[in-house]
């Protein structure tokens, strides 16, 4: 049995510093330990753990014996919490009065904390006992709530580095760009260049266009015979991502748009992405080629991607930037439709190194 040095401080354990032993393959003993309840406020020294109490490996499987608990009894249990003044967890329960929830199975355990808000867990729960701490960190719990939450079906078969960070890159997923579809008109959109006659919003197919190819969307923005550009910035750590999920497990971030030209004149394209640090250093960046789109086209609607992987630590920041302009000079909205653009946090974790020089990838929809 070897020790590991833990920083409580962090969004997992809170607290401060301490060593603990660290289970070997087989069952090992665990000697009492004083601990510090970090926000709980809590001190004192839990009940030695004489033997890890998990099922045997000639056990059945753990979903096997598992039990049917309620989020109402869930909560009702968790709302009974009390601790006991040398730092015991007990239930508050008259039938239950001052007894060990330890000395409930752990299976139950497990079920009822799949019940439990996430965070609550690693805040409030993980730091309660040794015990606790190694339920919280059980793959098994995370691959539960996950199919809880639908993020997975039965047959998944998908392999999966980490089921907690899996779990909480699920939550967090959807488009970080506000108002991608012109619903808003130009809110939530910096207007970087407006030249020509300006930016403006139109419904779809619009004058010599096409369908979108996905129905729920209902507009786009347009540019004009000079160069328009518009941009948004998402601020990763007020989107609920914290600095040891983005600089320890770096899960790859997925960038989309969407652009056409009209059918009756021609147009040139410009995206630019950076990540940047928080003092807004850029430390990864796709930014492309301009693309031009000669007159007489099939104003077809192309899909441009582009996924950054492995990237350098510290990034907080997201620049998305995109625009262009006619090429004919003429007045009036013929440049570049776009619309439907969007910046997601995937689960996905690519150690493989990105291109040096991105390259646009684009597919007619």
């Amino acid at each position: 049995m070897g020790v590991v040095t833990v920083p409580r401080g962090s969004f997992w354990g809170g607290g401060s510093t301490e060593k603990r032993p660290v289970r070997d393959s087989g069952p090992g003993p665990w000697e009492a330990q004083p601990v510090r309840g970090g926000s709980l406020g809590l001190e004192g020294t839990f009940p030695p753990r004489n033997a890890w109490r998990g099922p045997s490996p000639s056990a059945p499987p753990l979903d096997s014996q598992r039990p049917t608990v309620s989020w109402k009894d869930a909560h009702m249990f968790l709302s009974n919490l009390s601790f006991h003044k040398k730092g015991q967890c007990v239930h508050r329960s008259p039938a239950m009065a001052l007894a060990s929830i330890n000395e409930l199975p752990e299976n139950i355990l497990l079920e009822v904390f799949t019940h439990v808000p996430a965070r609550q867990l690693l805040l409030s729960c993980r730091p309660v006992c040794s015990l606790w701490r190694d339920l919280v960190d059980v793959s098994t719990l995370w691959k539960r709530k996950s199919l809880l939450k639908g993020f997975i079906t039965e047959d998944w078969d998908q392999p999966v580095a980490d089921w907690k960070i899996f779990f909480f890159l699920c939550s967090l997923r959807r488009n970080l760009l506000r108002n991608p579809c012109a619903e808003e008109g130009m809110a939530s959109w910096q207007i970087i260049s407006n030249g020509g006659d300006h930016w403006r919003v139109e419904s779809l197919p619009g004058a010599h266009g096409t369908d979108f190819p996905d129905s729920r969307v209902k507009k786009y923005f347009v540019t004009s015979y000079d160069l328009c550009l518009k941009s948004q910035l998402v601020d990763l750590k007020a989107e609920g991502y914290w600095e040891e999920l983005l600089d320890t497990f770096r899960p790859d971030i997925v960038v989309k748009d969407w652009f056409a030209a009209r059918a009756d004149c021609g147009c040139t394209y410009r995206i630019g992405v950076h990540l940047t640090s928080a003092d807004y250093l850029t430390l990864a960046s796709f930014e492309p080629p301009p693309v031009t789109i000669e007159q007489w086209n099939d104003a077809r609607w192309t899909e441009v991607s582009h996924t950054f992987s492995d990237y350098p630590p510290g990034v907080r920041h997201i620049l998305f930037q995109h625009g262009g302009q006619d090429t004919q000079f003429w007045a009036g909205w013929y440049g570049p439709r776009v619309t439907n653009s969007s910046i997601i946090i995937s689960h996905k974790m690519t150690r493989t190194p990105a291109p040096s020089t991105a390259q646009l990838e684009a597919t007619q929809g």
